[in-house]
């Protein structure tokens, strides 16, 4: 079978954006199906990694054509704004400069369903062109931004043609939809867009539990969870730190900010020499100054480690060294359905997972299913110290390990081979 696959992320861009597609473009050959993807040819990526070029299989067809990109022109206002906003890093509304608020109003009303719009017509033209020529058996979107799954619909309107919508995280459920200062008129448009793929896709893919029941009451198409999934491919195994080294790899966004958590991790520190001595927090990635200033308050700067932003085998090997991995989620009911690339990573490196996120949240159940670690909500002060402390205690005695179970089935090649069913299910 040969699939289109229409993807806006694609190396060397950075992030968990492109590392969903890339794998599945990796084993796509072991199952039977070719895959043609089709890709901006002169995009602007908020992080990139030179290194997930190397894993792009050889002889892929991969197809490009430009795109106009307004964060090109917001940058001539604000060049720092623009690309804060662009990682998805939204100050607090207090915080917010009056160009940031600019940029979140034009970019949340004039850009719907996203600033990648004026990319749709014109790969429009070209794919239905292409497809003619070389035609394929089915079409695949994936989104964020949700802009590419227009271009699906469009094709499958106009050729006939099966197609796949993968939604990589909610539309118009996700958490910082609200904070793009909508009009009740773009609001609007924004759910007709998004009525319109769910009703118009043949099969509709989902990474989490509770965007399918969202989706569910939306339209009658099939709908599957696929979620993220780590590799199996070799990294180094690093010597875990000599440090007690709590780990956060990715984007800290300013809702990611759980006071509770550096409260407690600052009493351990005053009531514990010991922990003291040996306590690190490290961030790897972007970080919001809204975090920042949030665990300096709480008397952590002197404990912090801030890394920025590595390439994707060196954030591998930190997770392996690291003794605990810090996951943490807006405490919102609308991220309920965040399940983050990085959580099955985490569960590859066999380190204990310390998470946090709102009531019900789809990390939960996950992590309590394969024994990966322990999840709080944020107001669980008092059992959040308690956990940590067990852990530092198990540290000290050189035991801190986790018995991860049943985590095989979210490997890339297992993912892979699920999807492929999909595919020709369809």
């Amino acid at each position: 079978m040969k699939v289109l696959i229409i993807t806006y992320y694609w190396p060397p861009a950075g992030g968990p954006g492109v590392q969903r597609w890339l794998a599945f473009v990796k084993y796509f050959r072991e199952f039977g199906i070719e895959p043609i993807v089709y890709v901006p040819e002169n995009p602007t990526y908020a992080l990139k990694d030179d290194s997930f070029t190397d894993k792009i299989p050889e002889g892929i067809t991969v197809l490009k054509q430009p795109i106009f990109e307004p964060y090109k022109v917001a940058e001539v206002f604000s060049k720092k704004d623009t690309r804060t906003i662009s990682k998805g890093i939204i100050a607090g509304k207090a915080k917010q400069s009056w160009i940031q608020k600019l940029l979140l109003y034009i970019r949340g009303n004039f850009f719907i369903p996203d600033a990648r719009k004026y990319w749709v017509k014109p790969s429009v033209t070209y794919l239905k062109t292409y497809l003619l020529q070389h035609p394929v058996d089915l079409v695949i979107t994936t989104g964020p931004p949700h802009s590419v799954h227009l271009i699906g619909m469009h094709l499958k309107k106009e050729l006939n043609i099966k197609w796949i919508t993968d939604f990589r995280d909610p539309w118009t459920t996700i958490g910082y939809h609200n904070k793009l200062k909508l009009t009740k008129k773009s609001a609007q448009k924004h759910k007709n867009l998004e009525k319109q793929v769910l009703y118009s896709a043949d099969h509709i893919v989902v990474t989490s539990y509770t965007t399918k029941k969202e989706f569910l009451e939306l339209t009658h198409r099939p709908i599957t969870v696929v979620t993220n999934g780590y590799d199996e491919e070799g990294v180094p195994i690093k010597q875990l730190d000599s440090k007690f080294t709590i780990s956060h790899i990715g984007s800290l966004l300013s809702g990611r900010d759980p006071k509770n958590l550096w409260k407690a991790l600052n009493e351990l520190t005053q009531e514990n020499e010991s922990f003291a001595n040996a306590f690190t927090l490290q961030l790897v990635g972007a970080v919001s100054d809204d975090v920042i200033s949030s665990i300096k308050e709480a008397g952590l700067h002197s404990f912090l480690d801030l890394k920025g932003y590595v390439s994707h085998r060196e954030a591998l090997q930190i997770q392996r060294s690291s003794q605990v991995l810090l996951l943490i989620e807006i405490d919102s009911a609308a991220t309920k359905c965040i399940i983050p690339g990085k959580l099955f990573e985490y569960m590859a490196a066999k380190r204990p997972i310390l998470a946090l996120g709102p009531k019900d949240a789809d990390i939960a159940r996950l992590i309590k299913e394969t024994n990966a670690g322990c999840f709080f909500e944020y107001q669980e002060y008092t059992r959040i110290k308690d956990k940590i402390l067990h852990y530092f205690t198990y540290f000290q005695e050189e035991r801190l390990h986790t018995e991860i179970q049943g985590i095989e089935k979210f490997s890339r090649r297992a993912l892979t081979k699920h999807m492929c069913e999909i595919i020709r299910s369809v």
